[in-house]
């Protein structure tokens, strides 16, 4: 199951890294926004819309020439489920969406496989998370059918208010990998990153 829609939430203010947005720092030789995009490509087939707000222009810029497209959430600064809400409104086409975070650098395009794979094998209209120990994990998968129950609140669209309070609409896979929980809010996160250390801090 690899025909889906990708969204990734690239909007934040990224307070807690200081001066610098985390989404542009280098991973691998490129901003960590287009590592994240390259990664979820690999896994998918149709392009990823990445939804900005804060630095948006240079966050588009950082995208360039790469598979994704980007539509901006103008409501960014209310906080992330507008920008599920913005991501959730500007796909046009029927089908399961997934939706990701643009700082989670640990995460591979074989762990994203792993989660289509068990949404597919599990309810495929239910919403898909990965879990670990009781520790929600990121992306999600959301069916096409529940993206119409999601929006009709976009205060809560896809975070974890809905999927709380609607535990029928929800499915968690017990999915080891640590790129699934371990994103990167801190200059002392992106450091271990860097050395190679990060995956022992988490």
């Amino acid at each position: 199951m690899r025909d889906i829609t990708a969204i990734i939430l690239a909007a934040g203010l990224s307070r807690r890294m200081g001066d610098r947005n985390k989404l542009l720092l280098p991973v691998g030789g490129v901003p960590m926004i287009r590592h994240m995009v390259d990664v979820y490509s690999a896994a998918t087939t149709r392009s990823v819309l990445v939804v900005t707000g804060h630095d948006a222009n240079d966050v588009a810029k950082a995208l360039a020439d790469s598979a994704a497209r980007t539509i901006f959430n103008a409501d960014y600064a209310q906080g992330q489920p507008t920008s599920v809400a913005c991501g959730l409104r500007a796909v046009n086409d029927a089908g399961a969406v997934l939706i990701g975070l643009g700082d989670q650098p640990l995460l591979t395009a074989g762990d994203i496989r792993d989660l289509l794979a068990a949404h597919t094998s599990a309810d495929p209209q239910r919403i898909s998370i990965p879990a670990l120990d009781q520790h929600r994990g990121n992306p999600i998968m959301v069916p096409d059918a529940l993206r119409s129950k999601l929006l009709r609140d976009p205060r809560s669209a896809g975070c974890k208010k809905f999927t709380r309070a609607h535990p029928e609409h929800v499915q968690f896979h017990a999915l080891i990998a640590r790129g699934f929980y371990t994103d990167i809010d801190t200059p002392e996160a992106y450091e271990a990153l860097i050395a190679g250390k990060l995956e022992e801090t988490v």
